[in-house]
């Protein structure tokens, strides 16, 4: 598996992501290789005290609904940390995937770093409230039994989101954290720590993202690339934790 930081991005995009191609997971700087580490073990945490009660973390998240309904956001009104201002929630409605659903992982404006605009495209319309303009950060597959397939990228218009170039989106990633006990603890932090391992992923993903964007504008010139209801998923990338804890050991093992 390759991996781009974002200080490598905007040479990336220019070059259709060759360069991330090369770039693998050992050369990553050691102290960001372990701090993957850490969010790898606070995931396999996060699971240990679910399973002790014979939980998972979508069970835990929806947990006192009768029934599960398709496009339902839970928990109801999102998840939000008002001193971070990251936010996410979880739904179901890809019936053409193997999915039991996925989360849709997003920052405010009140938590990006100083200067952050979105992208100044025709349509855009400032929000009247300031914290408005959320950036969509990633998207997390779900199997049946509460695990992590794939992470994806989407459209603008599949969660209404400002549009924020992937530069600007990448600086974003380390400010997502979900601090706080409600709705669960334990998914609140499997949450922050899922973003926290699969960074470098992340990151290629928000890149190809934009290249995906910028080529169906090109194929499309007659549309708006953004509300195009034929392009939904603009990247995506199949993942697993264990895959990626034993690469994280073999490499810091070997540095």
């Amino acid at each position: 598996m390759f991996s781009i930081g974002f200080w490598q991005l905007e040479k990336g995009v220019e070059n259709g992501m060759a360069e991330s191609e090369k770039t693998a997971l050992a050369s990553i700087p050691r102290p960001r290789l372990e701090a993957q580490m850490a969010a790898a073990q606070e995931i396999l945490e996060c699971y240990r005290l679910l399973a002790k009660t014979g939980d998972n973390i979508v069970g835990e998240l929806i947990r006192g609904h009768e029934t599960f309904y398709q496009w339902n956001h839970y928990p109801d009104g999102d998840a939000y940390d008002g001193e971070t201002h990251s936010q996410y929630y979880y739904h179901s409605h890809r019936e053409d995937r193997e999915e039991h659903g996925h989360f849709h992982v997003f920052l405010r404006p009140k938590g990006m770093p100083a200067g952050m605009r979105p992208a100044p495209l025709p349509d855009f319309e400032t929000p009247e409230d300031s914290n408005g303009a959320l950036s969509h950060l990633i998207a997390i597959s779900m199997d049946a039994y509460g695990f992590p397939t794939s992470l994806f990228t989407t459209n603008r218009w599949v969660t209404g989101e400002a549009w924020y170039v992937a530069k600007d989106v990448c600086q974003m990633i380390a400010r997502f954290e979900m601090d706080q006990a409600r709705p669960s603890w334990p998914v609140n932090r499997w949450v922050t720590a899922m973003v926290r391992l699969f960074q470098p992923e992340i990151f290629d993903l928000i890149a190809r993202r934009d290249l995906a964007v910028e080529a169906w504008g090109k194929q499309h010139p007659d549309r708006n690339v953004y509300e195009d209801r034929e392009l939904e998923i603009t990247s995506e990338m199949d993942i697993s934790v264990d895959d990626k804890l034993r690469q994280l050991e073999t490499v810091l093992a070997q540095q």
